[in-house]
């Protein structure tokens, strides 16, 4: 603290920061991007300014103000365990469900994981030529299907090939608004990780940087997926993938990211067995640790941690050099050290002391001791360095794993030359581990065969508490001659869920057997469809006579002839800022069914009303009731009465 009272100009500019990291630009304000980005549509800026720019920028920044109709339609058909499961698989557009999204998860997703298209040239995605909204051109960017269900491929995707005027362009437009909403979804503790190759690797750092800020770039990793390549000039056998936090200085103040040492956690379990046999009798128990490292083979994990073969009262440890570093100080410090059993000064360092006296002598009160001596003083002393202290570091930047693991996953659950270049489920396990806790939700948005369900899954099947997932593939169709269809598959989000059903059935079968579960869980998704809303869309500038009459009928009739209720309830929550996993307790009032939402602070009335139901749930003082105009059949006096007692007794009022 420097006693001055707060400064006022930059927490505001801290603050802006916060919330649009997107529009500094080398730390000054560009005020025409916080224009576009608050929907003042302006000419590109003439002055030149440091930043990514390409054509159809400005048009990105339209589609990120864009809202939305649609909805989401339980597809209880093609899920396990509907309404327990806290596991979600969205078959849709991912712009659009992810603008759905927005209300009911806006800051709630920990950790986000995308493989989006590499733009290699035979990449097709959907980009749009203009953003005028025909009902028909609304469809096909939507992903909303057919009335088979299907897509039709070569309307709804365009291939970016090299030759296109806007390759790199097409591709920015694409990702922008996506990256945009997915940064709206992170916890300000929340991380996004993206694979990429070299084709736009530059591009989506100077993408990342914008959106979320240059500040909160953490790294940028290097997966290494095999040991040998073919290629005329250099062989690329690496792929990368950008990290970036929502809030970097939140993350730091949460606690440091370390991931496990391989191998350390099964030696502390043979510890533990031989402190439980030798009964605390230290000399007998680091006997038995050399001889069981031993017998381990060289390129054992386990092996690595051979040297921490010393016991004590506190745990396995290694005899650490306790010397200081040969900088060439004379100043190290030099104090004598005396051996518990001669009571002579014991040899010293050439460099001197690790630690200061004070340090050193707190380490001899210790019980026990946290210096490690030898038979007698003619051996210099070194520092107790336990394993349970220093089994885990930080993740590496570089790293190595088999691209073909993937590959043979996806074989092992879904079938031979199904899916393509599939990730790795065990890497992004690793992601999930080191910067999400039990309880956490994890995105992706570009599911492809559902890697990341998997990973999800896979982990809590460890045992060490459930997180949870969001995962959205547009159901996009597969190739006639494709191995997929040959074999059944019609999308891509149809070979999704049928990976996310046999990892499910795997586990299960686990549970059975009693393998790798301490206790039976119930596990699960939930399948939704991208949908249209269930509510009439009102539209303005009308000029025939023929649409004036057909919108007024809005007002009397604002529901479609054919939903569902359940499908109607989904959207409900979804407009009411609700999870689409919230408590949900189906129950009769006043003989009459409604849905009692998050432990009774919203009932929602989709059957019938009467007075009788409104004097009912008067009595169980929610905070809000939502119905439909439609259930008071146009009795004014009842939604009149009704209306009065519920704002009497504070109750929100809304009726649809």
């Amino acid at each position: 603290m420097n006693g001055l009272s707060l400064n006022i100009a930059q927490d505001k500019l801290s603050q802006l920061r916060q919330l649009f990291p997107e529009v500094f630009r080398e730390d000054q304000v560009d005020f025409d991007a916080l224009k576009n980005i608050l929907g003042e549509r302006v000419a590109p800026p003439t002055q030149e300014r440091y930043g990514l720019t390409w054509p159809g920028k400005y048009d990105a920044y339209r589609e990120i103000q864009k809202q939305t109709t649609a909805t989401l339609t339980p597809d209880r058909a093609n899920s396990i365990n509907f309404d327990t499961s806290e596991n979600i698989f969205i078959e849709g557009e991912n712009l659009e469900v992810l603008r759905v999204l927005q209300k009911s998860y806006y800051g709630k997703v920990k950790m986000i994981y995308i493989d989006p298209p590499y733009n290699t040239g035979n990449d097709s995605f959907i980009y749009p030529d203009d953003y005028s909204e025909r009902r028909e051109d609304y469809r096909k960017r939507t992903g909303i299907t057919d009335d088979e269900g299907f897509l039709n491929k070569q309307d709804l995707y365009r291939k970016n090939s090299r030759e296109n005027g806007q390759f790199h362009s097409a591709w920015l437009s694409m990702m922008y608004p996506r990256l945009y909403q997915a940064r709206n979804l992170l916890h300000e503790e929340g991380v996004i990780f993206i694979s990429i190759d070299d084709n736009e690797q530059a591009n989506l750092k100077q993408l990342m940087n914008e959106v979320f800020g240059e500040e909160n770039f953490i790294s940028q990793l290097v997966w290494q997926k095999s040991k040998k390549g073919d290629a005329k000039l250099i062989a690329k056998n690496h792929e990368y993938v950008l990290v970036y936090g929502r809030n970097v200085s939140k993350i730091i103040e949460k606690g440091v990211w370390r991931v496990k040492k391989e191998g350390a956690d099964e030696v502390l379990a043979q510890y533990t067995k031989f402190t439980d046999q030798f009964s605390q009798n230290h000399d007998a128990i680091s006997e038995a640790m050399r001889h069981w490292y031993a017998k381990l083979s060289k390129d054992d994990p386990r092996k690595a941690h051979a040297h921490y073969r010393n016991s004590d009262a506190n745990g396995l440890y290694f005899a650490d050099n306790f010397a200081g570093p040969d900088d060439g100080r004379t100043s190290r410090p030099r104090y004598d050290i005396l051996h518990p059993i001669t009571g002579k000064p014991c040899k010293k360092p050439s460099t001197g002391w690790r630690w200061d006296e004070e340090r050193t002598k707190r380490a001899l009160e210790s019980n026990p001791q946290l210096i490690h001596f030898g038979s007698d003083e003619t051996t210099i002393p070194c520092r107790k360095s336990y394993l349970f202290e220093i089994d885990s570091e930080p993740f590496a930047s570089v790293f190595y794993k088999d691209g073909r693991g993937g590959t043979l996953a996806v074989e092992q659950l879904v079938g031979k030359g199904i899916f393509d270049f599939p990730k790795d489920a065990d890497v992004l396990s690793n992601f999930i581990k080191l910067t999400t806790e039990p309880g956490d939700l994890i995105c992706d948005f570009f599911a492809g065969s559902a890697t990341t369900a998997q990973a999800v899954l896979d982990l809590n099947a460890e045992g060490k508490g459930n997180r949870y997932f969001i995962c959205v593939q547009i159901p996009e169709v597969i190739e006639h001659d494709h191995n997929a269809y040959i074999a059944g598959f019609r999308t891509i989000s149809d070979i999704s869920r049928t990976r996310i059903r046999n990892v499910i059935d795997r586990q299960n079968q686990k549970q059975d057997g009693q393998i790798s579960f301490s206790k039976k869980t119930s596990i699960g998704f939930r399948a939704y469809k991208l949908t249209q809303t269930h509510f009439k869309v009102w539209r303005s500038n009308l000029s025939n006579p023929a649409d004036i009459l057909e919108q007024l009928d809005v007002f009397q009739h604002p529901l479609t002839d054919d939903y569902q209720t359940e499908a109607l309830f989904t959207e409900l929550l979804l407009k009411a800022g609700y999870s689409l996993t919230i408590p949900v307790e189906r129950q009769e009032l006043a003989a009459i069914p409604v849905y009692r939402v998050n432990n009774g602070t919203t009932y929602i009335a989709l059957d019938a009303i009467n007075r009788l139901l409104i004097e009912a749930i008067t009595e169980q003082q929610p905070q809000r009731l939502i119905t439909l105009d439609k259930l008071f059949n146009q009795d004014n006096e009842l939604l009149s009465n009704a209306r009065l007692q519920l704002r009497e007794n504070g109750i929100e009022f809304t009726v649809i």
